[in-house]
């Protein structure tokens, strides 16, 4: 995995990269179907709710490897299938959300880039954002070669 963080004017920002083994198609519905991200995604059972199109809403309560549970809550800003996806997140006490967005790239027709990208606003926010994607993507990985075994 890549990983590029860069401090800009308008705030603190990541870019992960990694290379799947799944075709866009698969990886775009793990991050889309509610029973598939919560299985990866270290989500509570039952706790996924998503209406995957622009302005539409989802929900996950997410278990840390400590086994706290804290719910998450936003929107998708832009959806494009099986390219693209913006995610906008509620932050509390913050009037903006804010967003990340998921980038899919075919390496032909078993592999697939993916790119995650936020920007946060301060080297804090940015770091604890980074090491949940990471966790994220190493899910994501797990389930797509389980998938791919099974």
């Amino acid at each position: 995995m890549s990983t590029e963080q860069t401090s800009a004017a308008d705030g603190f920002s990541y870019t992960l990269t990694r290379t799947l083994d799944a075709p866009a198609a698969r990886v775009w519905q793990a991050w889309t179907a509610p029973d598939q991200y919560a299985q990866w995604a270290h989500a509570v059972p039952g706790s996924v709710e998503m209406d995957v199109r622009p302005g539409g809403a989802w929900k996950a309560t997410m278990l840390t490897p400590d086994g706290d549970a804290f719910p998450l809550t936003g929107s998708y800003v832009e959806v494009a299938e099986p390219h693209r996806l913006v995610l906008g997140m509620d932050v509390p006490g913050r009037p903006d959300q804010v967003t990340m967005s998921l980038d899919l790239t075919a390496q032909g027709p078993d592999r697939t880039e993916i790119t995650l990208r936020q920007t946060c606003d301060t080297a804090e926010e940015r770091d604890m954002a980074e090491q949940g994607s990471g966790m994220l993507l190493d899910g994501l990985a797990e389930h797509l070669a389980e998938g791919a075994r099974g």
